[in-house]
Order: structure tokens, then sequence, then C-alpha cells
């Protein structure tokens, strides 16, 4: 019986030029996500061609597109969850792949369930299933997690941008926001090896680095970050307090955000660095 769908199959998709061309080459990739990607749309299409000769029922294109659509959104993730930069508009899309994720995983697991329930199938078969539900619900919180991250980043950036912007250049004005110190007026990044290795030698723990030099944030607001390092402490705690008396100690400049700028939700931080501004064009 397999044999005669299979013949009907290639009778069906052989004269088209598609199927000749397919056969003849794979299509190219160039990373792990298109490879799947690839290979979910030849099977989706391969499915097609069965389904409209007859051969097979149309609830098995339906699967096939969801093994293309899981694919897509993997690729997705692997762009945007395990990158080193991110945009905010990218964490959108991010998220909603994570969630579409979860989603297939978790109906995959219902109909398991029901057909455990009606003894057709072993209770074991629900182990699978269980596993890829509880592995994509971990993908989302690290996506989470991840979104967070960046929304915070925009924030700061977004605070720094009003202080640059909008208030006048001087320590006094700064206050109520924060406090500004100038220093040597300089930073070098490659100098943030000596803070952390000061600041794990007296916390014993990394110091909380949320945004490291130019990110794409940072240049989707066309915000010049670089050699400029933003620190999750409150300058008034103890940790806070440590670090900015280093700065000083070091003439390092920065400025300590001690509540929101008007308009901007921010926590409080430490900007280690100058003051930034916006990128010039080309920049």
């Amino acid at each position: 019986m397999r044999s005669a769908l299979l013949l009907v199959w290639l009778a069906a998709a052989a004269g088209t030029p598609e199927a000749t061309r397919a056969a003849e080459r794979p299509p190219a990739v160039s990373s792990a996500g298109e490879r799947e990607i690839a290979l979910a749309t030849a099977e989706m299409e391969k499915t097609r061609a069965l389904v409209e000769a007859g051969a097979v029922p149309r609830s098995q294109l339906d699967r096939a597109q969801q093994a293309l659509d899981d694919a897509r959104d993997a690729a997705c993730l692997r762009r945007t969850l395990y990158s080193p930069d991110l945009t905010e508009a990218e964490t959108d899309a991010m998220l909603a792949a994570a969630r579409r994720r979860l989603e297939r995983r978790q109906k995959e697991l219902q109909k398991t369930e029901q057909l455990a329930d009606a003894g057709a199938v072993s209770r074991l078969s629900l182990t699978g299933p269980l596993e890829a539900v509880d592995s994509a619900r971990r993908e989302l919180d690290a996506a989470l997690s991840r979104a967070r991250l960046i929304h915070e980043i925009a924030q700061m950036a977004r605070a720094e941008l009003a202080i640059e912007e909008h208030l006048e250049p001087s320590a006094a004005t700064l206050l109520p926001y924060g406090e500004r110190y100038d220093g040597d007026g300089v930073f070098d990044i490659a100098g943030l090896a000596r803070i952390e290795a000061a600041f794990l030698t007296r916390f014993a723990h990394d110091l909380p680095v949320s945004a490291l030099g130019q990110t794409a944030v940072h240049r989707a607001l066309g915000f010049d970050h670089r050699n400029r390092v933003d620190v999750a402490l409150d300058p008034d705690q103890a940790e806070g307090v440590w670090l900015r008396q280093f700065l000083e100690s070091h003439r390092i400049p920065y400025f300590a955000f001690r509540t929101s700028v008007p308009g901007k939700s921010t926590a409080p931080h430490i900007h280690i660095g100058p003051v930034s501004g916006r990128l010039s064009k080309g920049g």
C-alpha cells in the first residue's frame, strides 16, 4: 500500500519543473536554522503533493505546516535569544516565537494525554511531550528575562538622552536626578577589568554590568555609548557607594542615577564614563 501511494505522488509531482529542480539540487543554506527551514519546507511541499493526489489526509499537511512554523520560530530564537546584541523591536519577535513554540508543545501534550486516557497509547508516551513542554517553558522564561534586560538598557539610554538634551550640563542642575562626577573626563572600556576585579574582591560576586559599550539598543536610539558602561547598582546602597568612591579615587567619570527622569521609567543605576550624546552621521 505504501509503495502504491508513493507511486501516486511521484506520478503527480514528477512532471513539474519545481519537482525536477528540487530533485537535482538541495537548497543552499548557511546556518542550522536555515537548514531546518529548508528541510521543513521541502517536507511540506512533498506532503502537499501527496494530499492533492489524494494519497494522504489533509491533517498531515497541517502537521507539516506546524513543523515549518516551528522551524522558523526556532531560527528566530537562535538569532535573538542567543545573540549577544539585540534591539527592543527584536525582543517582540523573540517573545512571540517562544510563546508559539510553548503553545504547540502544550497542544501536543494535550492530544497525547487524551490518547493515553482513552487507552490508545501507553502513559509512558507522555514522557517526550512533557519534556518538550518543560524545555519550551524554560526557553520562554529565558526570553522574558532577556527582554526585561533589553528594556532596562533602553530605558537607561532614554534617561541619559533626556539629561543630555533637555537639561543644563551643570552638576547643580542634575542633582534632582543624580550625581555627576567628571573626573579626568575620559574612560577607556579596557579599564573595566580593573573595576570588576576590585568589586569581586570586595563583594565576592561579579559587578552587575547591564550595558557594555555600544549595543544594538543604543545604535537603534542613535545614542553614542562607546567606552561607556551601565551598572545596575543603586548609587546610595553599599555596593553603589563603594563603586562611586572607587571611581572617584581613580578619577573615572560617572553619572549616578538616583531617581527616574520625568517621563522616563528607569531604575537607579551608575553610568561609568562621560555623559553620552547622539551618534554623528555614519557613526
